[in-house]
């Protein structure tokens, strides 16, 4: 697939939360002289999204964001995952079940804005699936073992049959486990990125985690735990990495001085 295809009409809603656990007041940490939110914001706007929304439970938030010129819309704090922040948000705003909306997370401030239409003209394309998601091949054996690299694996016409924290597929040789061919049939590298029906995002809201889902804690398990289908994009190639610690604040912050 291309990685730049003609998108439909499509929204962005970019969660954001201000008690992130590994780097408190990620939102408004201060990154080239403005707070990593707001590039975030550049990124949704650049990707010619019909409308890009931050959703967020913090006051502090919300100031700084509109005070750029952003739009907020306040959800309830303690959601117990992402998507019911999103579904609480899509509620508030009023968009229809028909509505294409892409998930940007708030600490991703170089995501390539192509792969933000990629996701969506792959929904798009594919009427029968819950969700659309983002992977590229798998960069070697480290990769397959990590398990902060999530894998996925797809059937022949690319839709996730599992998702796993674990080299998946595993050959019966472990000895062979190098020899894992990429690309689909061998396992994907998945990315955090997602694209939704609003009512997907409600009938999400509603389900029981899946049992897989607890036990991974990959919350894109309880759709295909419940039926749904999941079509996966395949890209070239990974955008550089989000913000989650303060060594991930330094080395994009170099990123930035070397490119702007």
């Amino acid at each position: 697939m291309s990685p730049d295809p003609d998108p439909p009409p499509f929204r962005i809603l970019i969660p954001a939360r201000y008690g992130a656990t590994r780097l408190p007041g990620k939102p408004l940490r201060e990154l080239a002289g403005r707070p990593l939110i707001l590039h975030v914001l550049d990124r949704a706007r650049a990707s010619g999204a019909r409308e890009a929304v931050v959703a967020t439970d913090d006051e502090r938030i919300r100031a700084v964001v509109e005070a750029a010129g952003g739009r907020v819309c306040m959800t309830a704090a303690g959601h117990r995952s992402g998507s019911d922040r999103l579904a609480e948000a899509v509620t508030r705003l009023g968009w229809g079940s028909g509505e294409l909306v892409v998930n940007l997370q708030g600490d991703e401030p170089l995501m390539p804005p192509e792969l933000l239409r990629l996701v969506a003209a792959d929904l798009a394309a594919h009427p029968d699936a819950r969700l659309a998601t983002v992977a590229v091949p798998l960069a070697g054996t480290a990769a397959r073992l990590d398990p902060n690299v999530v894998k996925v694996v797809t059937d022949r016409d690319g839709y996730a049959l599992y998702f796993s924290r674990a080299p998946i597929p595993w050959p019966r040789d472990a000895a062979k486990s190098d020899t894992v061919p990429p690309g689909p049939g061998g396992g994907l590298h998945h990315l955090g990125l997602y694209a939704y029906r609003a009512g997907t995002l409600r009938w999400m809201a509603a389900l029981e985690p899946a049992p897989a889902e607890r036990i991974e804690a990959l919350e894109q398990l309880r759709v295909l735990w419940h039926g749904g289908r999941i079509h996966v994009a395949v890209a070239e190639r990974a955008p550089p990495g989000g913000v989650d610690t303060e060594a991930d604040l330094e080395r994009v912050a170099a990123i930035f001085a070397r490119t702007r």
